[in-house]
């Protein structure tokens, strides 16, 4: 298990949202919000945690915008997040709840485990990110790590991050350039769907090759496609 550091106090994190907070209680469980729009998904996990005797579900979403709907009214001690959820997704409602409440305990539960996912996912202030093949020990550990303020990534995808760490980051041009290729276009393709020179696709191109280490255009795809920089529906 990786701790990555310490990252808050506790239940007075929400005195600054302008809501009276629940009655102390001597052995209080955990409350934990489940944003998940799979139905199995979420009521499988629901179960294992209202198993818990220091855990229990207080309430359930099944896209971003509701899973901060929820959060303001039932001001959970930890969301669990599944980042991919329709009408907002789950990084979107993340950035948001952090922007309301600074002190919101959050963990990413998701099928991507790219190194750019994990990146994308810890700046927006997510505290743990979990892949949806984790064991069941191992999402209750970290359950309990984030809820106690610290934070936690699985070695493996600590490891895959820190490979790429130091690797030139795309930009959003040469971004939407990738998400073109990976879709088969050619660059002439290409240069019409973004209003661009062909010869200035061709040297986004040229760039993504170098920058992802790659030698053609279905390496780039696919070497993107793992790392999460980009997500074909």
């Amino acid at each position: 298990m990786t701790m990555l550091g310490n990252s808050g106090s506790k239940p007075s994190r929400y005195g600054n949202a302008g809501r009276s907070l629940p009655p102390i209680d001597m052995n209080p469980k955990i409350r934990i919000l489940v944003a998940e729009d799979h139905l199995v998904a979420r009521v499988g996990v629901s179960a294992i945690i209202n198993c818990q005797p220091d855990m229990v579900v207080v309430a359930e979403a099944v896209n971003g915008q509701q899973a901060v709907e929820r959060f303001r009214k039932h001001l959970p001690d930890v969301t669990l997040l599944d980042m991919r959820m329709p009408i907002m997704t789950g990084l979107e409602a993340a950035i948001k709840i952090r922007e309301e409440f600074p002190d919101a305990r959050l963990i990413a539960l998701t099928s991507y485990g790219g190194d750019e996912d994990v990146r994308r996912t810890l700046a927006a202030g997510v505290q743990a990110y979990l892949t949806k093949d984790v064991l069941r020990n191992e999402l209750l550990r970290t359950i309990r790590t984030v809820n106690a303020g610290k934070t936690y990534l699985p070695e493996a995808l600590a490891a895959a991050l820190d490979v790429n760490r130091n690797a030139p980051q795309l930009s959003d041009r040469e971004i939407e350039v990738l998400e073109l290729v990976a879709r088969g276009l050619a660059n002439k393709q290409i240069a019409h769907s973004l209003s661009i020179a062909e010869t200035t696709a061709k040297n986004h191109v040229k760039n993504i090759l170098h920058k992802l280490g790659v030698q053609d255009r279905t390496q780039a795809a696919t070497a993107a496609i793992q790392r999460g920089i980009i997500h074909l529906q």
